[in-house]
């Protein structure tokens, strides 16, 4: 497998929208080194100048950077764009409830991206994502392998680290995914979750540990409804996702054909069409190179219809 041809120039990512996300992720990816210029774009002009020079502050301890805060024009170039403009998810509130404030805002500011660059990739991080990461391909005009969702990369990373939690072993070392939506009618990939390529039935059994389905339909709970936990205690989540974000970036900078759980449009997954929602997908320079179609059980084939039809019943009541 291999991406499309280097972009020319230094590694421009652009930052559009710089609230707690936005700017976690623009933090991140200076220390990364990745990036040559992070361009900040916000309708709050004084917010993305006074982010520009507190990052500009931390460049000598970290990777010589161009960080500015720019316009609309200055994603021209951009090899990634990162969307993380809209309202925030308050206590309460489902991601699904976000829609139509998040949807009148993307109407804006997509077109004001592709007008200036319609070969960088874009990254939708702002919820609910996979409805957005829809609206934006739909707005943009893009190949949709062009426009990515950062979907359930989080749900996907929680899930490992509550599994490994519970099995007492590094969650780097814990495979599973979480698909469909990044929200409450969200998969767990049980049939294929595994440590060391072992089910986790098999793992429990060469252990001699007990397998206790109760406890891992709670682990799940606990994974899905995160979220909310967080943000009932600290108003809001945004050092997790931003580091999902980075290694989005990371995966498309470095052309790395890496396997990530991100939304993106899916085109007869057993039968499901024009949607956005997350299947394990390999990223690379040009974006989405390709979803793999994983083996489901009938359950989990099941669950990800329902969480289907809920995303296009949301996607068929906005103006796109």
């Amino acid at each position: 497998m291999s991406g499309s041809s280097e972009f020319a120039g230094p590694a421009r990512v652009a930052v559009v929208g710089v609230g707690n996300v936005g700017a976690s992720f623009a933090y991140a990816l200076l220390l990364s080194g990745l990036a040559a210029e992070i361009v900040l774009i916000d309708a709050n002009r004084a917010k993305a100048e006074g982010e520009a020079m507190d990052l500009n502050h931390a460049v000598p301890f970290s990777h010589p950077t161009r960080v500015w805060a720019g316009e609309y024009a200055d994603c021209a170039g951009a090899s990634v764009i990162v969307l993380a403009a809209g309202a925030g998810q308050k206590t309460g509130e489902t991601r699904l409830d976000l829609v139509h404030k998040n949807a009148c805002i993307w109407r804006e500011i997509v077109p004001r991206i592709v007008a200036h660059n319609r070969t960088g990739i874009l990254v939708i991080a702002t919820n609910p994502v996979d409805v957005l990461t829809y609206a934006a391909w739909k707005l943009s005009g893009l190949p949709p392998r062009q426009v990515i969702g950062s979907g359930t990369i989080l749900d996907t990373a929680r899930f490992r680290y509550l599994l490994s939690q519970h099995f007492g072993v590094d969650a780097r070392s814990v495979h599973g995914f979480i698909i469909g939506e990044h929200g409450d009618s969200e998969v767990p990939v049980w049939s294929l979750a595994n440590i060391a390529g072992m089910r986790l039935e098999e793992f429990c059994a060469a252990e001699s540990l007990p397998y206790d389905p109760k406890v891992m339909d709670e682990i799940f709970a606990q994974t899905r409804d995160a979220a909310y936990r967080i943000i009932e205690r600290k108003g809001a989540t945004y050092y997790a996702v931003a580091a999902g974000l980075m290694r989005i970036t990371q995966a498309i900078l470095r052309n790395q054909n890496t396997v990530l759980s991100v939304s993106s449009l899916i085109t007869d997954y057993y039968g499901m069409n024009h949607v956005c929602f997350s299947l394990p997908t390999v990223v690379n320079r040009s974006g989405v190179q390709q979803v793999l179609r994983i083996q489901l059980s009938q359950d989990e084939i099941a669950k990800l219809r329902h969480s289907a039809t809920l995303l296009q019943q949301t996607i068929s009541k906005l103006e796109l």
